[in-house]
């Protein structure tokens, strides 16, 4: 089976990219490009008191994704490099979701300075999920720098991604309901998503692995 040559996974916090990133990588023998949320030192202030960690641990983690993908695309390190679980365009998402307006303007002449070219990807799979499924997840592996996330951050990103991704169209774009997803445990579901990339080559195109397991 061949997958695209730079494959991103993305979606909000706890709706199991990175996990399914190492799956793949496993599965393909293929490298991983992590954003490393736990390298962010401003993170768990932002979860705490986002109006006075917004700024810094927004500009912590463009510059770390700029300077992983501008490593990434030098010589054959990109050939190593197939797959990523962020994709920096939904950078902005975050700024415009967490920050005031001064401090978004700073963010965007930053990010015109920095004037990143990430490569564009083979095809983006869009993973979502319901609040409620995302907070149980995050509450079950235990983070000490998630325990202050709430619902009510949560509903904001999840609609963010919503609304990215309905005009998105840079890449082709698989979209799974996540729900009841289980690439780790079930090989079903994770087969199936198998299944369903080999086929994609351009479009939007959605895969619910719930439709499977009712008609099996």
């Amino acid at each position: 089976m061949v997958i695209p040559d730079y494959l991103v996974i993305e979606g909000p916090i706890g709706v199991g990219k990175t996990s399914l990133a190492h799956r793949l990588a496993e599965t393909f023998a293929s490298s991983l490009l992590l954003e490393g949320s736990e390298a962010n030192p401003f993170l768990e202030r932002f979860y705490r008191s986002p109006r006075q960690a917004a700024l810094p641990a927004q500009l912590f983690f463009l510059f770390q994704r700029v300077e992983q993908l501008q490593s990434m695309c030098q010589g054959d390190i990109f050939q190593s490099v197939q797959i990523a679980d962020f994709l920096l365009e939904k950078d902005r998402l975050f700024a415009e979701l967490t920050l005031d307006p001064d401090e978004f303007e700073l963010y965007q002449q930053t990010y015109r300075h920095l004037a990143p070219k990430p490569p564009r990807p083979g095809l983006v799979v869009y993973l979502q999920a319901p609040v409620d499924v995302l907070l149980e997840r995050i509450r079950r592996r235990g983070r000490l720098n998630e325990e202050a996330i709430n619902e009510d951050y949560l509903q904001r990103v999840v609609d963010a991604y919503a609304r990215f991704f309905h005009y998105y169209d840079k890449s082709p774009l698989l979209i799974v309901n996540a729900a009841e997803f289980d690439p780790l445990n079930r090989q079903e579901d994770y087969q199936g998503l198998l299944d369903r990339i080999a086929l994609i080559e351009h479009g939007r195109h959605y895969f619910n692995p719930l439709s499977l397991a009712l008609e099996s």
